[in-house]
């Protein structure tokens, strides 16, 4: 099967899953099927996706970024960062689905990152830039740190290393959204993320359900920004990783 032709059954499937809690503009289901074409051709030569199946792509990538509007809408985010973009997903999706949002996506593997510039010419998102670098390195840009409303990152990171890398981009007031698969209260991620939160500046997390079945147990976890970053954070790039906090 060809890309273009994946990517109309991943349209077609997307449709079919759908429904009133999701909307989208007009023209986005078009450019959803464009983006779509762009990250299975790109795919042959860069390692972005494991899923090319087009009933995958559109359960496992468009459907579980999607899920995440009636949270964006409910924050009204003006300016969003995206963090560990790899292939594009969450951000592009919601990119599409909610243009007057600005994003910014973040991605430190340089090839990666160039193919998601040409995304985002192709399907002429202006609304959308991307930034080839470490999330540790921006969060200690004066320019970037703290100026964001929303956070968001998928398959990023352990809770308490993407507390450290997010949370300093935000301002006080805003919130990151973090794609998960099934979690509750009690599991370690969770507790050892709440530790890490709470050095950074960041409320009281919770978990939501994804909220479409066909995406089985996955949450998200929000956590709100609620005070200032300490100047000491983040740590030097790869020391969150080496040395989580909590």
């Amino acid at each position: 099967m060809s890309e273009t032709d994946a990517a109309a059954a991943a349209r077609a499937a997307l449709a079919s899953l759908l429904d009133a809690r999701l909307p989208l503009p007009a023209n986005a289901l078009d450019a959803l099927e464009h983006y779509v074409a762009l990250l299975l051709s790109a795919n042959e030569r860069l390692n972005l996706t494991r899923l090319i199946e087009p009933a995958d792509v559109a359960r496992l990538h468009l459907l579980d970024a999607l899920a995440a509007l009636p949270l964006l809408d409910a924050a009204s985010p003006s300016l969003a960062v995206d963090l560990g973009s790899g292939g594009g997903v969450p951000a592009i999706p919601l990119a599409i689905a909610r243009p007057a949002i600005r994003w910014t996506l973040v991605e430190s593997v340089g090839k990666k990152a160039a193919a998601l510039r040409s995304f985002v010419s192709a399907l002429s998102l202006a609304n959308v830039e991307v930034i080839a670098d470490r999330a540790e390195a921006l969060g200690r840009n004066p320019v970037l740190r703290e100026r964001f409303d929303l956070a968001t990152a998928r398959a990023c990171a352990p809770l308490p290393v993407l507390a450290e890398l997010a949370l300093p981009l935000l301002r006080p007031g805003g919130e990151l959204i973090a794609w998960k698969g099934p979690l509750s209260d009690t599991d370690d991620e969770v507790r050892r993320g709440r530790v890490a939160i709470g050095q950074l500046g960041g409320g009281k997390l919770r978990i939501a359900p994804a909220g479409a079945a066909e995406l089985g147990g996955h949450t998200f976890v929000i956590v709100p920004k609620v005070a200032p970053t300490p100047s000491r954070f983040p740590r030097r790039p790869g020391e969150p990783s080496r040395h989580p906090l909590g």
